[in-house]
């Protein structure tokens, strides 16, 4: 396909135009805004401890399992032995809140209750104000310590 020729008025018009113009400032750049972060938002666990929690090599100070908890009872039992282990100087927790298991057959997206109740709800629960200032870092647990149907929370210092 060739290029159209332009008449001579079109040509005069456009110098015309050029001529009369000033160049566009380019966009300044968009500086992205920072979002305030929580007490559970930024991790107060430093490097060499984050990694080996990925690597599992730190050992719960102590566990809790919420197996076959109602969201009612197991969301005021997590708060009260959190609380609890904060206050003992526990570091290092382990919540075990499994996996969740669907049934045959009842795995369709328009049932209401989803399986993993708890897997879903608990680090919710661990974001609200409450619990938040006593927690540093929350990440999923190693397969050694349960993987994807447990959560390590790493607790601030006691003061």
């Amino acid at each position: 396909m060739s290029r159209r020729i332009l008449s001579d008025e079109e040509r005069k018009l456009f110098e015309q135009t050029f001529k009369e113009g000033r160049p566009i400032r380019a966009a300044a750049p968009k500086v992205p805004v920072k979002k305030k972060s929580t007490a559970s938002g930024t991790s107060g666990v430093n490097g060499a401890t984050q990694d080996r929690l990925k690597r599992g090599l730190l050992e719960p100070q102590a566990r809790i399992d919420l197996h076959g908890m109602t969201q009612g009872a197991a969301h005021r039992t997590l708060f009260t032995w959190l609380a609890a282990a904060h206050s003992r100087g526990y570091r290092l927790v382990l919540v075990v809140t499994g996996k969740g298991n669907p049934k045959n057959g009842e795995d369709a997206p328009w049932m209401m209750s989803p399986h993993g109740v708890l897997k879903q709800m608990v680090p919710r629960w661990l974001n609200e104000p409450e619990l938040a200032a006593l927690i540093a870092s929350v990440q999923p647990a190693h397969a050694r310590h349960g993987g994807g149907g447990a959560l390590y929370v790493y607790l601030r210092k006691s003061r």
